[in-house]
């Protein structure tokens, strides 16, 4: 019996130990349909007066412990640090890589963009004009509570309760980066749950509730929305697109809301989408507006501890204090500081800080990185 109890546990700890070393695993970034933007043929060109880091070169040469693969530095407003590791299967697709939660704040942006181009007016605005919500807690709702993660769902779905920010009731089949916005809606569950008190609840649901709204506001417009932040204000240089909740062959069948937030760009699009924030803010144009109200109305996480994740790593997510409008806010030791930060799975990071002007991007196959050394230090630096 005692032996039978071993060979479990030790089990169980190899299972764990290879879940925490294989956080990000090999994609295909085609086998879902897709909202496509384009190159621009007036893309962003960086200038670069690169140094040579020795903390980022010893992460990114050993990759297969720190799973560090690509990181970019931004500062004096050129690139000083550019290292990378790509693993084939990202080469051989043209250098794509999948934001995980950084799509997130992506969503907002472009929601963003719709208020300032006049499909939505406000962040304040109420959601009783989309039926998909009928019968459920989000119906009604303002649409800052959803920007800000606290619509009282969590009985249901999100980090609050749940070890999962995407699986209703924690159930794997029930991801709601798989079924359309209306399917999600339409569930038993949602139809009968009421709302919770509003706090702080970090989920998956809640963005693509968001992207699909802006889907129904545009109409028609949607993709030549996606055009114009894209291709026309970021200016990326390579093709660039949220997934859908469909494969390519039932695309025919579900028209229109099948936003979810995955996003997909090479490392240096990544950094034209950051340095477009930093301007933004900057130069105080319609979106850097929308950015700052939403930063003014960040809510607190309320986290007890600020110690990294289950496995004791950490990312910029796990060591801000604030939350706003789909964005991470108030570093830990910097809150002094305006720096809006993106996080996703796996160590994926885009942060950029408005005080210097820094932005430092990060892909990762997993977050074994020492992330305090080679981004809060950095951010740190004067």
């Amino acid at each position: 019996m005692k032996k039978y109890i071993f060979i479990t546990f030790l089990s169980f700890l190899l299972n764990s130990v290879s879940l925490a070393e294989h956080q990000n695993e090999p994609y295909e970034p085609h086998n879902w349909d897709k909202f496509l933007v384009n190159g621009s043929d007036k893309y962003y060109k960086f200038e670069s007066n690169l140094i040579e880091d020795k903390s980022v070169k010893k992460e990114i040469k050993n990759t297969k412990k720190t799973g560090l693969i690509s990181y970019l530095l931004f500062e004096d407003n050129k690139i000083k640090i550019d290292e990378e590791n790509l693993p084939e299967y990202i080469k051989s697709n043209y250098g794509i890589m999948p934001s995980h939660s950084v799509g997130k704040s992506l969503v907002s942006y472009v929601l963003g963009h719709a208020i300032c181009e006049g499909y939505i007016d406000s962040i304040n605005i109420t959601l009783d004009d989309w039926s998909v919500l009928d019968g459920t807690l989000y119906k009604g709702q303002k649409l800052i509570d959803i920007l800000n993660m606290r619509a009282g769902d969590q009985e249901f779905i999100g980090e609050k309760k749940f070890n999962s920010d995407v699986n209703i009731n924690n159930k794997r089949h029930l991801n709601v980066n798989i079924f359309p916005i209306k399917d999600v809606m339409k569930l038993p569950i949602l139809q009968k749950s009421k709302k919770q008190r509003a706090v702080y609840n970090y989920n998956g649901l809640a963005t693509n509730l968001l992207m699909n709204y802006t889907i129904f506001k545009t109409g028609d417009d949607w993709e030549k929305l996606l055009n114009k932040v894209f291709n026309e204000h970021v200016r990326v240089k390579d093709n660039v697109w949220f997934h859908q909740t469909v494969k390519k062959h039932n695309s025919s069948i579900h028209s229109r809301e099948t936003g979810r937030y995955s996003f997909y760009a090479n490392r240096y699009d990544y950094l034209r989408i950051g340095k477009r924030i930093l301007d933004d803010w900057n130069n105080d144009t319609c979106i850097g507006k929308y950015l700052k109200t939403i930063y003014e109305q960040r809510i607190n996480k309320n986290k007890k501890r600020y110690d990294g994740d289950r496995y004791g790593q950490f990312s910029v997510s796990q060591y801000t204090k604030k939350y706003g409008g789909q964005f991470h806010f108030d570093v830990i030791g910097l809150k002094k500081k305006k720096i809006l930060a993106m996080d996703g799975f796996g160590g994926q990071q885009v942060i950029v800080d408005f005080d210097t002007g820094r932005i430092i991007v990060v892909h990762s196959l997993d977050r074994h990185y020492n992330w305090k050394k080679i981004v809060l230090k950095k951010l740190k630096q004067k």
